[in-house]
């Protein structure tokens, strides 16, 4: 089954007994990626974030792929939690060109994914939350080189 709203993509899943009963439905709803960058393009904090030549140079070197299964691991680590130890502090603010991409997209912490991409705070992040927390990461990182 799917669900669709303006500015929302949507996933559901459904289990039905006999063609009829809907038994579980899981829904899950991320807002798309041109809507949030519309509105990034709109704050001047999040526009001022650009990837340094260190960050550059470990991008680089490493390739996306292993940069964006650090992105996964982070993500997994520092946001997926309800309660993420340090929220509103866990990301730094460089050193790696995943923390830069995070805080230019704002997915640094559980409050600006609440703000920005409509994920609530206080309960565990989804898969798919976590891969368009990651899908954000990669477009912003593929604009910067």
């Amino acid at each position: 089954m799917k669900v669709s709203l303006p500015g929302r993509r949507c996933a559901a899943r459904t289990n039905a007994l006999a063609g009829l009963e809907l038994r579980a439905l899981h829904l899950t709803i991320v807002r798309d990626l041109d809507d949030v960058f519309a509105s990034l393009t709109r704050s001047q904090f999040r526009q001022r974030f650009r990837i340094g030549s260190k960050e550059r140079g470990y991008l680089e070197d490493k390739g996306l792929a292993t940069v964006l299964a650090h992105a996964r691991e982070f993500i997994a680590q520092r946001l997926a939690p309800a309660e993420p130890r340090n929220d509103g502090r866990q990301t730094p603010w460089k050193g790696h060109p995943v923390f830069v991409a995070q805080h230019a997209t704002a997915t640094c912490c559980r409050g600006c994914l609440e703000k920005w991409h409509d994920i609530e705070k206080g309960r565990p992040l989804t898969s798919e939350e976590q891969a368009h927390i990651v899908s954000t990461i990669e477009r912003w990182l593929r604009h910067q080189t």
